[in-house]
């Protein structure tokens, strides 16, 4: 059966750029639509979950700043229309397991870097949305960057 839906989930970065292109085209192939997600990562997540102050006003600069880079990121590609590019914020996994059950998704495309050991058993976005994932996840190799 075709894919209908396709998401993107992407951090931004210049290697997105081989996973947004990938998207596109199976896009393109199935005739689907074509959603991108970007997720902002709470800050006390990075200190291991408490932090005696307030990190709202931080956060909300975090999401005004993955706005403008999502609209600078996504307006190189025709495809991505702007009703179609989501900025949320949490968990990656959590985040993005529940927009593709929300808009019914049936492929998620990311990049990954396919490491090798340590690496590995930590984990990479990528190998987390694996698990759970609702739908087809599609893994794009990048290329190592030194």
């Amino acid at each position: 059966m075709p894919y209908q839906h396709i998401m993107t989930a992407v951090d931004l970065t210049d290697e997105c750029h081989p996973v947004i292109c990938r998207a596109i085209d199976l896009a393109k192939h199935f005739q689907a639509q074509l959603s991108l997600v970007h997720v902002v990562e709470p800050m006390a997540m990075a200190f291991g979950g408490d932090v005696p102050m307030d990190l709202s006003t931080l956060q909300q600069q975090q999401l005004d700043q993955a706005r403008e880079r999502v609209a600078a990121f996504a307006g190189q590609y025709p495809e991505l229309q702007p009703e179609r590019q989501h900025i949320l914020f949490g968990q990656p996994r959590q985040e993005i397991h529940q927009l593709a059950l929300e808009k019914k998704c049936d492929l998620i495309v990311v990049g990954s870097h396919g490491r090798h050991g340590l690496a590995l058993l930590l984990g990479s976005t990528a190998n987390d949305l694996l698990h759970g994932a609702p739908c087809d996840v599609l893994a794009v190799r990048l290329k190592k960057t030194e």
